[in-house]
């Protein structure tokens, strides 16, 4: 039997707790109430009201406490990526994504996440999947039930030293290779001595490219490393990843938002031309590399824009 999760009150959760006394775990998950371990049942119950049943008896001790959500054995399947194993999105994955590589205003952000085959069923429960198919509201309500339960690393790079690193020569691709290399690294060590079955990174670069720039660095992983477009949909890891980097980006871009005096729009559209032509004729150009990739086309048009 597939694991099994419910949506429960708090009330009924420390009833439940007290039920299982006898069989409570010393080895409690983040974000979890508690964590209780029968002969044929591991039942962990959350903050956020999910609780999973793991197990051989997992549909007989569900049925005590209520109907299932979901009997999750659906879980994601490759899409796109025939170099994958056939069962990749049931495996214990690290996955790693970024955000904010397109917009002319907001840092780039990037997030390695490891996510077991155990938490799997409920990530899905939770709502994880493709940040692009969620509004922001919906990713930071996700975003703010996952970043406690799963092991994640998240990088800001913001445009300040984005725009130090592109005027010395040096490429967006080659900052991600270096962000996603050190996230990833950053998440091994936090799981350790535990290791993943894989690594997915959501492909921005061909395989050999991403190591080219890498040549000259540690490399953290090696082993079972897979690129894909598209990773989201392939296994929860990337999605999760992809939610905390989309969450910690807008957060960001709300503080930016701040600091020039009026909302900024994301993207890099016509909209973002006058943003940054008002910006200017606020606070001075000599401000904008705080604030925006100073090397995009933007920049031109808003100069433009301000001299008719």
């Amino acid at each position: 039997m597939g694991p099994i999760v419910l949506k429960l009150s708090m009330n009924e959760i420390e009833s439940m707790k007290k039920h299982y006394t006898s069989n409570l775990t010393d080895k409690v998950p983040q974000g979890s109430v508690f964590c209780a371990k029968t002969k044929g049942c591991t039942i962990t119950a959350y903050k956020s009201g999910k609780v999973l049943f793991q197990g051989a008896d997992s549909e007989k001790e569900a049925g005590q406490w209520g109907s299932p959500v979901e009997k999750s054995s659906s879980l994601p399947t490759p899409k796109n990526s025939t170099h994958l194993p056939a069962n990749f999105g049931s495996l214990s994955v690290v996955g790693s994504d970024e955000v904010g590589t397109g917009d002319y205003f907001g840092p780039i952000t990037v997030v390695a996440a490891y996510v077991k085959r155990e938490q799997l069923p409920l990530l899905k429960e939770l709502g994880v999947k493709d940040s692009k198919n969620l509004k922001d509201d919906k990713i930071i309500e996700i975003a703010k039930q996952i970043k406690d339960i799963v092991p994640h690393s998240l990088l800001t790079l913001h445009n300040e030293k984005y725009n130090q690193l592109q005027q010395r020569g040096m490429s967006q691709g080659k900052m991600k290779a270096l962000l996603h290399n050190q996230a990833i690294g950053h998440v091994l060590e936090k799981i350790a001595p535990e290791k993943p079955e894989a690594v997915l990174i959501d492909e921005f670069a061909k395989e050999n490219v991403y190591y080219q720039h890498l040549r000259g660095q540690s490399i953290v992983h090696r082993e079972n490393v897979y690129f894909s477009t598209k990773a989201e949909g392939i296994h929860l890891a990337v999605a999760a990843a992809s939610i905390i980097a989309r969450y910690a980006f807008v957060r960001h871009f709300e503080h930016l938002s701040a600091r020039a005096g009026f909302t900024l729009p994301k993207g890099a559209g016509p909209a973002v031309d006058k943003a940054a032509a008002r910006l200017i004729l606020e606070k001075g150009e000599a401000v904008l590399p705080h604030f925006v990739k100073y090397h995009f086309a933007n920049t031109e048009k808003a100069r433009r824009m301000i001299k008719k």
